[in-house]
């Protein structure tokens, strides 16, 4: 059996640019309770052809997928279609980012804060001349509505600096953030369930003070071996991980409080597992980026509550272009130390003119090659990567997933529809798994980001499914996958469930040990019990159907 972890807590301070305190990640429970449940064409080079896991499916899977072309005329029913829908997991998601902004305001007038009334940024009381109390969000409709604009994508990028504006959120309403983790989990765990997804990967900065700290005391060493030692030498650093586990433990605290997790009524959060990602501001000095670096991935091999790093801050910063490179050689290094810790990192969220033409040829390659991640975020400025298609058949090969959130690209890039590589990808045979990004900034949730990868890109029903089994396969949960690794014949099980409908409240001996052994093959199951019932629910006879 997989046993309740406790969730993770903030170091004390507030924190940069999706900086946020660590909480911590549930499992699920007892085996038995699954049951229960691009260039333009002239441009582009030949293209493989693309897989075929989509056709063309079971008997009840081409029934959904008539149901599903039928409401394409029916814009209600069709947004009730996505909102039922089995959605996999989030595995890109930054938790300050993720909250909604009516909970940040809530949040803020609970402490007291204020929000200066030029910026519209929240500020510790008293509340001095030139601000308002962020109780008066509450209570004010025009002064609610501006906060709102500010502190979210609301109105924008009509006509704005979408990118701009998407970045400077996270410094109006990061006073708030820092304060209440275990609130602001429950709140976007408790969404994630109800939005039918069964896992949540959430980005946050574990220890950020004490990491800095120990970072400006040690210095940057250009030696990165010699570096590493400096971190370590009389247990410097292992003290930073002992503050993060322990910041943890009261984090989950809230979490349970917040989400009755203890009481004869839990919230849907209290089922849902979820990992934390230690994110790291890449336009910071190089010595806070190489401990932070070590403390995610020292953290990922010590705690199972933290699984992996991740690279955040805008990638066309002066800073983190500058280092780019650098950073791709801390992560090699740091990979070789703490070979168990996972690497997933943003990349590519670049368009021409954002940047120099030379900084769009390298970067995916880069973390794919020399920064050894597993998956890739955004990954948007593919199509202009040096051999680009080789880098294609590179990802293929190495099963590095691709994390797509289309609002966030669209926001800040501004890149949709056939400019976005989405197509290309999966026509490679690379992994493709939708997420979230920041869906509170967004003001999207990830049955938005389902819906439209049906409507922008002709996907059927079954393609959607496997978009979401995709997203528990790639997730870093440990165990086994129930899927086999050749995914691009179709989703099979592995040998040990071969001869067993995945999803079935009774299962074989083998097939039993092999889930009760794998926390990811649970979460799998569980979904594939999930989709058991959407089909029985759309494609039975006595069905409503289309008017």
């Amino acid at each position: 059996m997989v046993g309740h972890i406790r969730p993770v807590a903030p170091a004390g301070g507030p924190p940069p640019h999706h900086d946020v305190p660590v909480i911590s990640p549930h499992v699920i429970g007892a085996l038995s309770a699954l049951a229960l449940f691009a260039p333009t064409a002239a441009q582009a080079a030949p293209l493989p052809s693309a897989p075929e896991p989509s056709a063309p499916g079971t008997a009840a899977e081409q029934a959904v997928d008539r149901y599903l072309s039928a409401l394409h005329r029916q814009p209600g029913r069709l947004r009730d279609f996505f909102a039922g829908l089995p959605k996999g997991g989030d595995l890109h998601n930054h938790l300050a980012g993720a909250v909604s902004t009516e909970f940040l305001i809530e949040l803020a007038a609970e402490d007291g804060l204020c929000v200066v009334t030029a910026t519209s940024t929240a500020v510790p009381p008293p509340c001095a001349a030139g601000t308002r109390p962020a109780a008066d969000a509450v209570t004010d409709a025009e002064f609610r509505r501006q906060v709102i604009r500010a502190w979210s994508m609301q109105d924008f990028p009509a006509d704005g600096n979408g990118h701009d504006h998407f970045f400077a959120t996270f410094g109006k309403f990061g006073e708030v953030t820092w304060r209440h983790p275990g609130r602001m989990l429950a709140e976007v765990a408790n969404t994630a369930a109800r939005q039918k997804q069964f896992y949540l990967e959430t980005m946050t900065s574990p220890a950020s003070t004490e990491a800095r700290a120990l970072a400006d005391r040690i210095g940057f060493d250009a030696d990165l071996d010699r570096m590493h030692d400096k971190l370590l030498a009389g247990g410097a650093l292992d003290a930073v991980v002992r503050q993060a586990r322990t910041n943890a433990d009261a984090t989950d605290a809230e979490f349970r409080t917040a989400a009755h997790c203890d009481t004869p009524r839990p919230d849907p959060a209290c089922s849902l597992p979820y990992r934390w990602i230690a994110q790291v501001g890449r336009a910071g000095a190089p010595e806070r980026v190489f401990t932070q670096l070590a403390l995610g991935m020292r953290l990922a091999e010590r705690d199972p509550r933290f699984v992996a790093v991740n690279l955040v801050q805008p990638e066309d910063d002066p800073v983190a272009l500058r280092d780019y490179r650098l950073h791709m050689r801390m992560l090699n290094y740091l990979k070789s130390q703490y070979p168990k810790a996972h690497v997933t990192l943003h990349a590519g969220e670049l368009v021409p003119g954002l940047v120099k033409p030379e900084d769009l040829t390298f970067h995916i390659r880069e973390a794919a090659q020399t920064g050894r991640a597993e998956r890739i975020g955004h990954g948007v400025s593919v199509l202009h990567e040096d051999r680009w298609e080789s880098l294609m058949r590179h990802m293929a090969e190495r099963r590095i997933a691709v994390e797509v959130p289309f609002h966030s690209n669209e926001q800040i890039l501004r890149v949709s529809g056939d400019a976005h590589p989405f197509a290309t990808y999966r026509r490679f045979g690379v992994p493709v798994v939708l997420a979230t990004d920041d869906p509170g900034v967004s003001r999207i949730e990830i049955t938005d980001e389902y819906r439209r990868a049906s409507e922008m890109y002709g996907l059927r029903y079954r393609e959607l499914k496997d978009l979401a089994r995709a997203s528990l396969d790639h997730a870093f949960l440990p165990g086994r996958s129930l899927w086999r690794t050749d995914v691009r014949a179709g989703y099979r099980p592995v040998a040990a469930c071969a001869g067993e409908t995945p999803g079935t409240e009774h299962v074989g001996e083998r097939c039993g040990r092999f889930l009760e052994a794998s926390a990811k093959a649970q979460v799998e199951w569980r979904q594939e019990a999930a989709f058991t019932r959407f089909e029985s629910d759309r494609a039975r006879p006595g069905r409503p159907g289309p008017r």
